[in-house]
């Protein structure tokens, strides 16, 4: 499985969700090798720690989270300005060539592994990746089981594959940068213009356009790409692969009752809903997570079908399930709910009672409940909406039609 998380990370230089990221890892091209390294290896590390204080749901963890993302955007601003002014760069440089020389007055050097450091601990904190098949596999075998040694490692075999991958392309583009600086003098426009590229993003980032810029993305591509990966793996990852295949199953005589919504720590845009409540009613069951970007490609969908088939007896109901710490604080849910325009009911599912009840293994998750209560229809992942579609309005039919 180690190595199955490895691939998923070298997988996500393929992703969209990488794309926030790439200014703050790219700005330094121009650096030392030894630098470049500690960047990336500080991003892998401090995103297998996040990721694993996310499946704890105490209070403090949740705004340590937020905190470090407040601190890491700050972090990266002033690399911004670093980078466009060297006035700048020396003046918030100087208090770790203070502390390099107090510690040893013999090295006049300034201190750049902390501050290399210090950019990939930032950008740890920052990225947000998509939670494709092999992540989403380790996420909620972590949510489920608790947060454990091997859980941890398996992350931070996922960040050394991402780490990997884009370090390859960083080297690329260092060689590249070295070739020119002979010809052109490149290294001047060079600082400026990645200093600019950073502060754009950070400023992407900390106003959530990031998520708006990349919902017109699509990361079926990378998806059917890990689960080809996961498919023809070694046995022994066999139920693994039962769990978070992003495929659909139909059944014409269903399969069992749907299960129960209760364990919400809140409900929005509706009191509370029960499974006893919605009989003769069409349900369609939407599992998500707002900064998850393949939920975001889903959402227009699930809001026009119920938009759609509302008046024809479909009940939407959204269950929010958090990827990440800061998914976790309500008011981010109803900022996010209320930016997206989502007027259909949404549990908090902040406890995953909900997601244990279906079982549930995935982002975006489709579970299609017919009148009687049974649930008919299941799609995870991206795409299919037409066969969704079809197969709402074949429950609605049903439906409507008398029992013999």
């Amino acid at each position: 499985m180690f190595l199955i998380a490895f691939l998923g990370g070298l997988l996500t230089v393929l992703s969209p969700c990488i794309l926030p990221v790439v200014p703050f890892l790219f700005a330094g091209a121009d650096r030392t090798r030894s630098s470049i390294l500690l960047t990336l290896g500080g991003m892998a590390l401090t995103f297998a720690l996040i990721s694993s204080l996310a499946v704890v749901s105490s209070e403090w963890v949740i705004q340590a989270n937020n905190t470090g993302r407040h601190i890491a955007l700050v972090v990266m601003v002033l690399f911004a300005l670093s980078l466009i002014s060297a006035r700048i760069g020396d003046w918030l440089a100087r208090p770790f060539v203070l502390l390099g020389n107090r510690l040893d007055p013999d090295t006049r050097k300034k201190a750049g592994p902390m501050g290399s450091v210090m950019i990939g601990v930032a950008t740890g904190l920052l990225w947000a990746p998509c939670a494709g098949p092999i992540l989403g596999v380790i996420l909620t075998g972590a949510m489920l089981q608790g947060a454990s040694a091997q859980t941890s490692l398996l992350l931070l075999a996922y960040g050394a594959g991402s780490a990997l991958s884009l370090g390859t392309l960083i080297f690329a583009g260092r060689g590249l940068v070295n070739r020119l600086k002979p010809s052109i003098p490149f290294t001047g426009w060079f600082r400026r213009g990645a200093g600019v590229a950073v502060l754009a993003a950070a400023v992407v980032i900390s106003t959530g356009a990031d998520r708006t810029l990349l919902a017109g993305t699509s990361s079926e591509g990378v998806a059917s790409v890990e689960k080809n990966v996961l498919e023809n793996a070694p046995k022994v990852i066999d139920y693994f692969i039962s769990k978070v295949r992003a495929d659909s199953t139909a059944d014409e005589q269903g399969n069992g009752a749907m299960p129960s919504l209760t364990g919400a720590v809140q409900w929005l845009n509706s009191p509370e809903l029960s499974a006893e409540s919605l009989r003769g009613k069409v349900v369609l069951v939407d599992f998500w997570t707002y900064d998850c970007i393949n939920c975001q490609h889903t959402l227009p969908y699930v809001k026009d079908w119920e938009k759609k088939y509302g008046k024809d007896g479909l009940v939407v109901i959204g269950v929010h399930t958090p990827e990440y710490g800061y998914e976790r604080i309500i008011d981010n849910v109803k900022d996010q709910v209320k930016k997206l325009g989502i007027t259909y009911p949404v549990a908090i599912d902040n406890n995953y009672a909900i997601w244990r009840n279906f079982d549930n293994q995935y982002w975006p998750a489709h579970y299609l409940i017919d009148a009687k209560g049974q649930v008919r229809y299941t799609h995870f992942g991206e795409g299919s909406y037409q066969t969704q579609e079809q197969m709402i309005q074949q429950l609605l039919k049903e439906a409507k039609t008398p029992s013999a």
